[in-house]
This record gives structure tokens, sequence and C-alpha cells, in this order.
């Protein structure tokens, strides 16, 4: 099963939640950190032997001899990557999406195949567990294809495994990205007026989804009551509540693993574990029915 722990908005949690229940899993997991413009889990998680590999983006690479100037090429790109200005060509390998349309329209060959990095692929091991994280390039204004190539790369070992997804915050499209393949969305946020406005909004993007999606609440005790009220509205189930405790932020401050650091933090995430597999397991069985 993969399961995507998302959020409407940064810092309500989602790397505390994320670590915490790859630490306490029970069984091997691999533990994926989508969140490709500013990964995090590894601070936590610490994987070793590490392994990196960069990742490209497939672009046109104009041969001005060749082209007539025919507009086959600008006219198909959707997003301006290349262009006829008079007699020059040009390309814009930063507003390219990779999609290939115009090296297939070109009736003279005058686009071939180049690329540009996007960024680099990590892989480790951490205690056990299958460790997976992009980076985005410093500059590079797209991650989802980076976070596609990262899932894409996973060797089918690891894909046999439960896999935990630390997504990127927010409702964009690297947030839909994220949990476009999952099996169940974690929805991290807190009791605070920001949190729940920004969790209102992950609810409305995901939810057209049709995915089995359930609540988690950190920083239990402070705010107010409008999350708590909002998931009985819509019938969103809150499947753990994490307290404000001090212990908790000095745990997450010295990089441990918040779960595991605060005793009594190990029944929540045990039982958040049930309600996350009961949940996956019974829409499958409803799919296959």
């Amino acid at each position: 099963m993969i399961y995507a722990i998302a959020s409407g908005k940064g810092g309500t949690g989602k790397t505390t939640v994320t670590a915490s229940l790859a630490a306490l899993w029970g069984e091997p997991v691999t533990a994926v950190d989508l969140d490709v413009e500013e990964p995090n889990l590894h601070l936590f998680l610490h994987p070793t032997g590490l392994k990196s590999e960069p990742a490209y983006m497939e672009i046109p690479v104009a041969d001005e001899d060749k082209c007539t100037r025919c507009r086959a090429c600008s006219e198909i790109c959707q997003f301006k990557a290349i262009s006829v200005m008079g007699d020059i060509l040009l390309t814009f390998p930063e507003m390219c999406h990779g999609c290939g349309g115009c090296l297939e329209v070109c009736p003279e060959g005058a686009l071939t195949p180049g690329k540009r990095e996007l960024g680099e692929i990590i892989s480790g091991k951490a205690d056990g567990n299958d460790f997976l994280m992009g980076r985005l390039r410093v500059g590079e204004a797209m991650s989802p294809p980076l976070m596609r190539q990262v899932m894409a790369r996973m060797p089918e070992a690891m894909r046999k495994r439960d896999i935990l997804i630390d997504a990127p915050p927010g409702v964009s499209c690297p947030a839909v990205e994220a949990v476009s393949n999952a099996d169940c969305i974690v929805l991290v946020t807190e009791p605070t007026p920001f949190g729940f406005h920004d969790f209102k909004l992950a609810w409305e993007a995901f939810s057209p989804m049709n995915k089995p999606m359930g609540a988690v609440i950190n920083r239990a005790g402070v705010g107010n009551d409008q999350v708590q009220d909002f998931c009985a509205e819509k019938s969103i189930p809150i499947w753990a509540e994490i307290p404000f405790d001090r212990a908790v932020a000095e745990a997450y401050s010295r990089g441990e693993v918040p779960g595991v650091a605060v005793v009594p933090l190990k029944d929540t995430f045990a039982r958040l574990k049930r309600n996350m597999i009961e949940a996956a397991t019974a829409a499958k069985e409803v799919r296959h029915a």
C-alpha cells in the first residue's frame, strides 16, 4: 500500500508523522521524501549508504539550418518554451515541460532530444527500511517531473513494501502529484486559524480523488475546535491527535524521531497505523468487489 502524508500548509508536522510511522511501522517499509524543494525526512531517519544520481528532463535542441520556420513546434507548445520570431528559432529550456510534442510535429527534423538537469535522486537505508528522496536543482522551477522520476526509479523490491510518502505542503501541482498514486491520504493539520484554513483547502483539493482520507491533529490543545467541527461535518475521521507538548518539540529540535523519543506517542502512532491500514484495505476491497 502507498500512504501519502500531506498537509495544506508547511510546518504542521508532516515530517514528524512520516518519520515516526517509518520508525514504528513494525515491518520493513519504504520511506520516500517527495518534498523535493525542501527535503528534510533524512534529518530524522539518518539513512546510510546514500547513493546519488542526477535526474534529467528531455528538452528540444534546435538545428536552425534545418528549420523552415513553419511554426508547427511553437503552435503545439502550450507553455511557450519554443518560439519562432522572424527568422530566429528560440527555445526556452526552463519553460519546457518535456512532453515531446514539438519533436513529433517538426516535419524537417530540426529538433532533436536534449536534456537539462532537474536535480538528484538519493537512495539509502534507514534502520532496515528503504529510503528514497529527491532534491531539486537550485533555480529549477518545476518539481513534479523530478517527483515522478523519484517514484519511477524505485526498485521492484522497494515496491513490495508499504510506502510512506512525505508529500510537499500545499494544494498545488506538487502536492497533487505526490498523492495521485496513494492508496490512502493522511492530512496533518494544527488547530489554529491558519491550519484550519489550509486544511479545508487540502480536503477540497484531494476529496475528488475518492481516496480514503483521515486527519492527524498536531499540537492538539492549542487554538480552537474548528478542525474537529469541520471533520465531524464532512465525516473526516480523526485518526490521531499529537498533544502540544514540550517534550515533542525538544525531540524534534535534537533531530530525533518524536514518536520514538516520546514514549506516550508510541501508542498514538500504533493507532494511526491501524487506522491507515484499515481504511486503505477497506477501500481496496470495495474497488475489487
